[in-house]
């Protein structure tokens, strides 16, 4: 696993964690990407506890070239590209939603309430990029077991998923599609229940 995290950005991101006190994670597609042995994603996040935005700036600070830094103030998130990749940076993070609106309420938050925000398992998964525990797999949601076992299932209840953004009930029948995973038997009625939204 610490093989495939060899690459300059990672090498900065995990050196400025230790600096600033900011641990960071890279989870997401990424990590089922690389789990699955699919071709990597070159599309990164990184999710950061403290400001995304302020940690982008100071990696883009370090990294060999102009990087410039895109940000999204609104959503407390920035980008960057370095060499073919796209990095995008949250600070951890839990949402919450009004059942009038599909746009967040957020709070600062853990690790693991950013992974709980996540639409499925399989991509609520996280490798730690801190020094100490380089290349570790953080999974409280068991996403390993559901790649195993070819299923997407979600980290909260899924009426909650679902009812919280109507487009992941898309996103479980596109990646069930991609995959070739099975949906789970709770969620396949989740998104009945919820298909009028």
């Amino acid at each position: 696993m610490k093989a495939s995290l060899n690459h300059p950005v990672f090498n900065v991101i995990s050196s400025l964690s230790a600096e600033l006190v900011n641990p960071a994670f890279v989870i997401g597609g990424f990590v089922r990407d690389l789990l699955l042995k699919r071709d990597r994603n070159q599309d990164i996040d990184i999710v950061v506890l403290g400001s995304g935005i302020d940690f982008a700036h100071a990696v883009a600070g370090r990294l060999k070239g102009d990087v410039p830094v895109k940000f999204f103030k609104n959503f407390g998130t920035a980008m960057i590209s370095y060499k073919g990749w796209k990095v995008e940076f949250v600070g951890a993070r839990k949402e919450s939603y009004r059942s009038d609106s599909r746009k967040p309420i957020i709070e600062d938050g853990t690790l693991e309430d950013d992974q709980l925000r996540r639409d499925f398992t399989i991509n609520a998964m996280a490798l730690d990029l801190r020094a100490v525990s380089f290349g570790n797999l953080v999974d409280p949601f068991h996403g390993v077991e559901d790649l195993e076992k070819k299923i997407i299932r979600t980290p909260l209840a899924p009426d909650i998923t679902f009812s919280d953004d109507p487009l992941r009930m898309m996103r479980a029948i596109r990646f069930a599609t991609q995959l070739n995973f099975s949906i789970d038997p709770e969620c396949y009625k989740a998104i009945g229940r919820n298909a009028h939204r």
